[in-house]
């Protein structure tokens, strides 16, 4: 089969399309015809090694943490799968990707595709969609009825967030520039702040929301700056920058991790069957690398063999 590998840590230009061994299912296994990869930041850190004390890689490697795709074939002691059935998964970081023609995966990483869907495109779902999911509902608490800010909203996680938090009955305030202000707003965004216009804690100044969701890269000033909008007793939740350790006021500050949950990718995916959540962008291997490097990939870009 042909994959996207990697024999050395590196940038984009140790990428290489070659011929790679089929996978074999092992044990609670299944192999799954991929229809679907996508680009996360994720992948380009693993790729360069910036994680390799903590997730050391065993080359070569093939990348692509999200999977979309079709059984084709099912391991010992898988009884709930069979071949023919379309999946969408999160994949181990260090387990091979999918960024090839077929991937083995653990059954008990896998959900059932939408069926309203294309294929391909679900692959857009399962790492953004699980983090977006995990820090509104796990770490930040978020209620129906509370106020939150979601900075970066025009990232691939910032369009999953204002999906649900809008649908949770909270109202949103993103931050989105001109490129993304229409389909933030489409998600269902109650108020957008433009920050290449104005400076978002100037734009917000006297203002306080129950949860503020940091999606967008920042030092510790701009953090703490953002922190000054949290109400007293409400949460800062980061996905990139960690927030201050002691914020003061009952304000809790996390940063969030996204792991595979079954249950939740499950629910995530019937939503997207429902037509309650859109997010996606196709692209090749090839022309994703370099707007992907100087940060203008829009939304989030599927991958397709």
């Amino acid at each position: 089969m042909k994959a996207v590998r990697y024999h050395s840590y590196g940038g984009s230009d140790v990428l290489v399309h070659e011929e790679a061994d089929r996978p074999v299912p092992g044990a609670g296994q299944v192999v799954v015809q991929v229809a679907g990869t996508s680009y996360n930041d994720a992948d380009s850190g693993l790729r360069a090694g910036l994680r390799q004390d903590l997730i050391p890689l065993a080359f070569p490697h093939v990348p692509g943490l999200d999977l979309s795709g079709v059984i084709t074939e099912v391991g010992e002691g898988v009884p709930n799968w069979s071949v023919g059935d379309a999946v969408v998964a999160l994949l181990p970081a260090t387990a091979p990707g999918a960024a090839a023609e077929y991937v083995a995966a653990s059954a008990e990483a896998l959900a059932t595709a939408p069926r309203t869907v294309e294929l391909a495109d679900a692959a857009a779902l399962p790492l953004v969609g699980l983090t977006a999911w995990q820090a509104l509902f796990e770490h930040a608490d978020l209620k129906p009825g509370q106020n939150i800010l979601i900075n970066g909203a025009g990232s691939a996680v910032g369009g999953y967030a204002v999906q649900l938090a809008a649908q949770s009955g909270a109202t949103v305030t993103a931050t989105a520039g001109a490129r993304s202000r229409d389909r933030v707003r489409s998600y269902g965004a109650d108020r957008i702040v433009d920050y290449a216009v104005t400076p978002v804690v100037q734009a917000l100044t006297g203002q306080h929301f129950d949860v503020v969701l940091q999606l967008a890269p920042a030092g510790p000033e701009e953090n703490a700056q953002l922190v000054d909008l949290v109400a007293d007793g409400g949460a800062f939740v980061s996905v990139t920058t960690p927030g201050p350790q002691d914020a003061g006021r009952g304000v809790r500050t996390v940063h969030v991790f996204a792991r595979s949950d079954v249950a939740q990718l499950a629910e995530l995916a019937a939503r997207a069957e429902g037509g309650d959540l859109a997010e996606r962008l196709r692209a090749d291997q090839a022309a994703v690398r370099a707007p992907a490097a100087a940060g203008d990939l829009a939304g989030k870009t599927v991958l397709t063999p």
